[in-house]
């Protein structure tokens, strides 16, 4: 035992390095050399007919008013969208944690948002916010809030909102499901003693619900503005981007600068900066999760 012990690796250790390698390995090559790859093709290393090291394509993006249009595009769209995951999914994560008959049936159908895959999703909102055949334009002028169609994805503004409002109900349940969770790890004495100090509803959900589900919140937040930042689908089925420029956003951009104008290695940097961005606004999470594992 004691020589086992001295080596420092047992065979139990080896068998669970054996087991992680394919793993390993698999996020290596599928994850970790495509971004390898962006980070040399960002700096003109690779996949270059002139190769070498060059910061054009970072000083490009400081002088790209199309880069600082869709950088805005992003933080308003990544803003709207996660106010709306916050607010509705909190909501309906109240409103299933109540004792209420059936309320499996409510939570599958509020789940059925998420299960739509966003391109999907986003061809299907086209569709609805279409100006002549679309659903949206039918109820609002049946409803006589309108007189004539609308042509929402034509119109810079309109198009931005219905985006938002789109993706805003796909994607709540993401963060309807973590706060639904928090909820039912509250214990239920913390609530009987409030309403035994004379605690009203509006009390024990700002002195008791608030407080406990504040570490989910943060992991809801930080997870779902990763998630958005990098969303493509959605956007892409919608409206690629259009009009013009006005709902591009960084991933958006990406696509269109690598795969429709060949410029990789300014798409390159543009992943990067993305990627950058996304690794800075995770730190809350993972140093909550590191306090939660040690």
């Amino acid at each position: 035992m004691r020589a086992v012990a001295a080596s420092g690796v047992t065979g139990e250790t080896r068998t669970g390095y054996a087991l992680v390698a394919p793993a390993f390995a698999m996020l290596v090559l599928v994850l970790g050399l495509p971004a390898l790859s962006a980070v040399l093709q960002s700096f003109n290393l690779v996949m270059s007919r002139t190769p070498g090291f060059s910061l054009a394509s970072y000083e490009r993006l400081v002088t790209d008013p199309e880069f600082r249009q869709t950088i805005a595009n992003t933080v308003v769209y990544v803003s709207g969208v996660v106010a709306i995951h916050l607010a509705l999914g909190l909501s309906v994560a109240l409103l299933l944690n109540a004792d209420i008959r059936g309320k499996w049936f409510f939570r599958v159908v509020a789940l059925l948002p998420w299960t739509v895959p966003d391109v999907i999703g986003g061809i299907i909102w086209r569709f609805m916010f279409d100006a002549l055949p679309g659903m949206v334009n039918a109820v609002v002028i049946r409803g006589g809030l309108a007189d004539a169609p609308v042509d929402w994805l034509g119109d810079p503004q309109l198009a931005f909102a219905a985006l938002v409002l789109a993706e805003g109900w796909r994607g709540y349940p993401f963060i309807m499901l973590i706060l639904l969770a928090g909820l039912q790890s509250i214990p239920r004495t913390l609530y009987e003693a409030a309403a035994m100090d004379g605690a009203r509803a509006w009390q024990s959900f700002l002195y008791v619900t608030l407080p406990n589900l504040k570490n989910m919140f943060i992991i809801a937040l930080v997870l779902d503005v990763i998630w958005e930042c990098r969303l493509f689908g959605m956007v892409f089925g919608m409206t690629a981007g259009g009009p013009g420029n006005a709902t591009q956003v960084l991933s958006v951009m990406t696509y269109r600068q690598y795969f429709e104008f060949f410029n990789t290695s300014y798409a390159s940097a543009a992943a990067v900066v993305l990627a950058v961005f996304m690794l800075a606004i995770s730190i809350p999470y993972l140093r909550m999760s590191m306090r939660v594992t040690a």
